[in-house]
């Protein structure tokens, strides 16, 4: 689990980097339009592209940390063998789910915007770098979901032992 943990400190500190990193756009963009007189064009645009990024990389953080919305009434009224089942059932549906969406999907839309060469407006990046944002997430929701099932019967196995 050594590797999971050093994933989990990298997208903390992606994600503590792409908020200050956000932070200190908006000011630059409020500093720049009122008192200098004169906005800066590529701030908007910039901030935007983070903000897309924090939400998607923050959703697998989320995940990781399980602060992700969730019906727990139904399969806390169950017994522990349905129980690990459920949410096994859970993370499955995750699993396909994030591999449909956002890891093939996700990769089309990369790879679709590259070969189309879209371009944003004021920063002139390429399109498909920051969709690339989509198979990253699902690929990491992904190793979770995994590591969530091996927990889930490895702590369950001990418990029966």
């Amino acid at each position: 689990m050594t590797i999971i943990r050093t994933i989990d400190k990298a997208l903390a500190g992606t994600l503590i980097f792409a908020m200050v990193s956000i932070l200190l756009t908006v000011i630059w963009q409020v500093v720049s339009r009122y008192v200098l007189k004169d906005p800066a064009s590529v701030t908007e645009e910039l901030s935007r592209f983070i903000l897309i990024w924090i939400g998607i990389l923050g959703a697998a953080y989320a995940y990781r940390q399980n602060a992700h919305l969730g019906f727990n009434l139904v399969v806390e009224r169950q017994s522990a063998a349905v129980k690990r089942v459920l949410l096994t059932l859970v993370e499955v549906i995750v699993i396909v789910f994030c591999v449909l969406v956002m890891l093939f999907g996700g990769s089309e839309l990369v790879l679709l915007t590259l070969e189309l060469e879209q371009i944003s407006a004021a920063l002139g990046i390429k399109m498909g770098f920051i969709y690339s944002v989509l198979p990253i997430s699902g690929t990491l929701i992904i190793a979770y979901a995994l590591v969530n099932i091996v927990t889930l019967w490895r702590h369950s196995d001990e418990e029966a032992a």
